[in-house]
């Protein structure tokens, strides 16, 4: 028996090949699908099945990827018309090699949800395991606000109904192999496992402890951020994304070939405190393992993406084209000292230390708060309004004139807001360093709400 798991970094996503003697099949591969086809070679089996969970919000999907390169049948759940493959429905079975899979549907997190149980016919024709996609993870279950605030209850309902009448049943022994660990947008606190058991969700997930009304009310008052590019991955993710190959090259622009600065949008993912020293006007400050939680909320997918680096550009575009930024340009030579060699423009951030800030708490100066509004009810610093650094955009009237002195939990969210500030405008913001635990650790006061 083949068993692998391939953990995206940042996205938190976990994909799956299983397989026996000279098959095998993915389940919900990303869209750089090299490590596949080299585990295929390396097991010396052929991908013959790949299977999605659910249309995926947060990703693009290696399924078409996968298809063209292997000749490989791809098979979904059958709550969505997909433009591609194959659907399945409750009671479909598959056989890789000594393999069997079971298909269960378990809508909730979206209409066409599955699940696919594992047996290995050698032993037993036991369930040993379950692929569980968005519906159970360890210690969370899966979000249920994708199709609004009118169907949350119905969502809610049916996401109860698949744990407790589908997945629960299989036996406390059953290994859950979920699509997602701590980290994704897709649950709200997702544990740091990474594989689990029915029997230990059963004792120590909350959420399974409750009866079906609690559940639904905890659901419909869960209140979970909703990046602005999952709608382009649910396009992409139904209809199928543009072939990879043609975006494997990112080529090198000296400060001649950028252009109109205006008509590009310049991704520097550098260090918070490299981009505060000194930038290119204009430019977003995302750090490179910032990516796959914020290039979606500010990045546009039509204008052309220029990054500026201190490194490696490799890990950068692996990030990018995962969620779909097929729309870079190119990175500037030499990165931003390149830049400054050429004689080009730049900006700064100031930053504050948190005892700088103490010692002018008196003056008229604003205190903003990036971090999600649960943490802001739990703990904040005096005098600080909260807007998500996602959702800063969206809220820049609600932020006054004059000195705005931005914080996080550490530094790297406040870097974002202050670059997204900056480039709508605001000139005088000031970087909080340290944020909330700097502030702590110097043994000042903090409220809460």
């Amino acid at each position: 028996m083949i068993l692998e798991m391939i953990r995206s970094e940042g996205l938190a996503h976990n994909s799956y090949l299983i397989g026996s003697g000279s098959e095998c099949a993915v389940i919900d591969p990303r869209r750089d699908i090299d490590i596949y086809l080299e585990m295929s070679k390396k097991y010396d089996s052929r991908i013959t099945h790949v299977f999605e969970t659910h249309r995926n919000e947060d990703y693009v999907i290696g399924s078409c990827e996968l298809m063209d390169a292997v000749d490989a049948l791809v098979y979904h759940g059958s709550g969505l018309d997909f433009d591609y493959g194959r659907t399945v429905d409750e009671g479909d079975t598959f056989k890789i090699g000594d393999l069997r899979l079971d298909v269960i549907e378990t809508p909730g997190h979206t209409d066409e949800s599955i699940s696919l149980i594992l047996k290995d016919t050698t032993i037993s024709h036991d369930p040993m395991m379950v692929f569980t996609g968005d519906a159970l993870f360890a210690g969370d279950v899966g979000r249920t606000d994708l199709y609004g605030e009118e169907e949350r209850e119905r969502m809610a309902k049916n996401l109860y109904r698949s744990i407790h009448e589908k997945i629960l049943p299989l036996g406390d022994h059953v290994v859950i192999l979920p699509a997602h660990g701590q980290g994704s947008v897709c649950g709200e606190n997702i544990s740091d496992q990474p594989f689990t058991t029915v029997g230990y969700e059963r004792r120590n997930n909350d959420l399974l402890k409750i009866d079906e009304e609690g559940f639904i009310k905890h659901k419909k008052e869960e209140d979970l951020h909703r990046p602005p590019y999952f709608r382009k991955m649910e396009v992409f993710n139904r209809y199928g994304a543009p072939p990879l190959d043609k975006y494997s090259h990112i080529p090198s622009l000296d400060h001649e070939e950028l252009g109109d600065l205006d008509d590009i949008q310049l991704l520097d993912v550098r260090s918070p405190t490299a981009f505060s020293g000194a930038h290119i006007p204009g430019s977003i400050n995302i750090w490179e393992r910032g990516l796959p939680h914020f290039a979606g909320w500010f990045l546009d997918y039509e204008e052309p993406i220029v990054i500026v680096h201190g490194g490696d550009i490799g890990k950068t575009h692996e990030h990018l084209i995962r969620l779909g930024y097929d729309n870079i340009r190119g990175h500037l030579s030499g990165g931003f000292s390149g830049w400054t060699a050429s004689g080009g423009e730049i900006e700064t951030i100031e930053n504050w230390s948190v005892r700088k800030l103490k010692d002018r708490m008196d003056s008229e100066l604003s205190i903003l708060d990036v971090r999600t509004k649960d943490k802001f009810e739990k703990e904040h610093l005096p005098r600080a309004h909260q807007i998500y650094v996602g959702e800063i955009v969206d809220h820049l009237g609600e932020i006054p004139d004059g000195k705005v002195v931005v914080y996080c939990d550490s530094g790297f969210k406040t870097s974002v807001a202050t670059s997204i500030l900056k480039k709508e405008g605001f000139q005088d913001v000031i970087n909080l360093v340290g944020g909330v635990k700097a502030w702590k650790r110097a043994g000042y006061t903090l409220q809460s709400q």
